[in-house]
């Protein structure tokens, strides 16, 4: 398999996996044990790509004050470290994308802004046999979340990819973002929780809409 690539960085949430029902039920859990209205699937879908403390800054009513942010916050955190993984799964066709990755020898890593803790309890349970690297949100150690580049950078320091090596893979405006302020190039990807167009309408340059048309991508 020809490729200029050698590197594959991806985004879990919407790229890898369907996480919208967990993400979902821990949010109106939240909202729940603080009385506050709940929210459709399909507005969390709408909020999340920020990390999950914007998701709830998004899902809480007009009007909340920083303390009853907080408590919603962690409410979600709590159950959401439990139950993270009871309907999330990979979308079809993705075992099969790595397991091609696997056998063209490309490194790969997994970034997202989901907390550090979730994301490598998901990648050890569903993709570590693929992917060796896999960082979450750790703002507390001094890396800012996508769209900085730094967590990117920092799965390119593990791997010891140069960015002209490296595709930067996800399903949002942010990981398009993500790709450009990192210098890397970005496809995205139609089947996660953004569409096509809008993503060509922020910036998307490649959008491919089944994981099986990332093997024909990287041969061009």
């Amino acid at each position: 398999m020809a490729s200029r690539y050698t590197t594959i960085i991806f985004d879990l949430d919407g790229t890898l996996m369907n996480t919208l029902e967990d993400l979902a039920i821990s949010a109106n859990y939240a909202l729940r044990q603080m009385h506050f209205p709940s929210r459709s699937v399909a507005e969390v879908c709408a909020f999340v790509g920020n990390g999950v403390r914007k998701l709830i800054e998004r899902a809480v009513p007009a009007g909340t004050t920083a303390e009853e942010l907080e408590a919603t916050f962690c409410h979600f955190r709590e159950h959401y470290a439990i139950h993270c993984k009871d309907h999330s799964a990979p979308y079809n066709g993705i075992i099969r994308l790595l397991e091609g990755l696997a056998e063209g020898n490309y490194k790969m890593a997994i970034v997202s802004n989901k907390p550090d803790k979730e994301v490598k309890n998901l990648n050890g349970q569903f993709f570590s046999q693929y992917i060796s690297v896999a960082m979450g949100e750790n703002e507390k150690g001094g890396i800012p979340k996508k769209p900085a580049p730094e967590m990117v950078f920092a799965a390119m320091r593990v791997l010891g990819s140069s960015p002209a090596e490296c595709l930067y893979v996800g399903d949002s405006d942010v990981d398009i973002q993500t790709a450009r302020n990192a210098g890397i190039d970005c496809l995205s990807v139609a089947w996660g929780f953004r569409s096509a167009e809008f993503l060509l309408q922020n910036g998307a340059t490649h959008v491919i809409d089944e994981p099986s048309q990332m093997l024909a991508f990287l041969a061009k």
